[in-house]
């Protein structure tokens, strides 16, 4: 269903971290569950995928993953901020000692001058108990585009966040 370097970047992740006997979460927004589907799309995917949340709204954000409401009002959905408290909060939330989080404008609308469409925000919380974030900016390459690309940054975050 998903492109194949996705799928095997997907295998990868799902084989790192049932080698080290961790447990991964994610925290979607502009994905919609796509990181989650492509985790699970792996055979064994079970042994380390704890649960997914897809929190596409701010009331979801705040109720599922407990990001607090001043840091959407000051900094917005789309934003760093967010992105490390969403996947603080899947940790906070979940049996995982990985978590990822994405939150971005997929479009085609949504977009302004300073947040344009295809700025997507991301953050990994490992079991170290740090917190990286990435910001991409892919440009208007198209919904779907965004969205892909953002599977596979998101993939690639957890990797690095599994210790080798």
């Amino acid at each position: 269903m998903l492109p194949q370097d996705i799928e095997a970047i997907a295998q990868t992740v799902i084989r790192r971290a049932e080698g080290a006997g961790l447990l991964i979460a994610t925290a979607e927004s502009c994905t919609g569950g796509l990181i989650s589907g492509a985790l699970t799309a792996i055979a064994g995917s079970s042994a380390v995928l704890d649960r997914g949340f897809v929190t596409y709204s701010n009331e979801a954000k705040v109720e599922m993953l407990g990001v607090p409401e001043e840091v959407l009002e000051r900094f917005g959905a789309v934003s760093e901020p967010t992105a490390r408290a969403m996947a603080e909060g899947a940790a906070a939330r979940s049996r995982a000692s990985i978590t990822v989080s994405v939150t971005g404008i997929a479009g085609p609308g949504g977009g302004s001058p300073q947040k344009p469409v295809g700025l997507v925000h991301f953050a990994a919380h490992g079991p170290d108990g740090r917190t990286a974030h990435v910001e991409k900016r892919f440009g208007d390459i198209g919904r779907d585009a965004i969205r892909l690309e953002s599977v596979r940054t998101a993939l690639g975050l957890l990797l690095d966040a599994i210790p080798a």
